[in-house]
């Protein structure tokens, strides 16, 4: 689809834009006396499209044929992919591990595995499949297993988003992964994790490379601060060691940031791209109010928690 011909789905999105929880309507969530009242607020601000499911089948009706659309997608394909495949190992179904929306059905994924089949499955994932099958059967190393499916995720969108992805998408993939590698190298290093794990663990980008990211976590905690601290990421650095919850919620909040930026065009696919992000944002609010006021916690502590709205 060219620019222009999303003009009809920009616009149904920025009607539906008027829908999204506002911050008023969150302090009013936080603020419920009863469970009753909270799930009526939720109740009366609700679309149909009230799941990612329903956004995601809204956003496909009004551009079917939008491969850089589906690249949001593949870390819910790879998570997918995990599940089948340690449910195939355990002996236990993996419907209950299911992320939805997919791009790729459950149904094909044990397929894949059921006959060793990774033709099945689209491009970006064949290899990873039959890499990780072949690690997971031989070595029984789940962690190692799902560092491998993990990055390759993050690699998978960054190759799309470069060969069919606009410069919005390319730089959303480039964070996804930059926060990601960041959050690994950090964790690894703290469990003394060999160079091997790294390479497999990690994957890379113009804006951390991979291999410095490597030895600073060879090098202790304090070295993988010291080198994000040197990079234009080093705002979110010290929350690694002093605050991890907090380097979750920069990380969620900056990608919810630099969503906005797409918010004024008119023409092309990156105002649904933005929508997409935007509601997976309200709905990680939604589950950390509920999740906090089921836990008791005070308005303090449920406010400190939640990310960056869109509107």
């Amino acid at each position: 689809m060219g620019r222009e011909e999303y003009a009809s789905a920009v616009s149904a999105v920025k009607a539906m834009e008027s829908f999204l929880f506002t911050q008023s309507d969150m302090e009013q969530l936080i603020n419920a006396r009863t469970d009753a009242e909270f799930d009526s607020l939720v109740s009366a601000k609700a679309t149909e499209n009230k799941t990612l499911a329903d956004v995601w089948e809204m956003l496909k009706s009004y551009a079917p044929d939008s491969r850089e659309l589906e690249i949001l997608l593949y870390r819910n394909d790879f998570h997918n992919l995990k599940a089948v495949l340690k449910a195939m190992i355990s002996g236990r179904e993996p419907e209950n591990y299911f992320i939805e929306p997919s791009n790729v059905g459950i149904d094909v994924l044990k397929e894949a595995f059921r006959t060793k089949d990774s033709d099945i499955l689209p491009d970006y994932m064949r290899e990873t499949a039959s890499e990780a099958y072949e690690l997971l059967t031989g070595t029984l190393d789940g962690q190692l297993s799902d560092s491998l499916i993990d990055s390759s995720a993050l690699r998978a969108m960054q190759k799309s988003a470069e060969e069919f992805g606009g410069d919005f998408m390319r730089k959303y993939a480039e964070l996804i992964t930059v926060f990601a590698d960041m959050k690994t190298a950090y964790r690894c290093s703290r469990m003394g994790k060999s160079r091997a794990f790294l390479e497999t663990a990690l994957c890379g980008s113009t804006a951390l490379d991979k291999e410095s990211l490597i030895r600073a976590s060879l090098g202790g905690t304090d070295n993988v601060i010291s080198f994000l601290e040197n990079t234009q990421y080093n705002e979110s650095a010290h929350l690694l060691k002093e605050n991890p919850a907090q380097f979750e919620k920069y990380s969620d909040d900056m990608i919810t940031e630099f969503a906005e930026t797409a918010r004024m065009q008119a023409f092309g696919v990156e105002p649904l791209i933005a929508y997409y992000i935007a509601k997976e944002a309200e709905i990680k609010n939604l589950r950390i109010i509920s999740v906090c006021r089921e836990s008791g916690a005070d308005i303090e502590t449920i406010t400190e928690r939640l990310r960056k709205l869109y509107v």
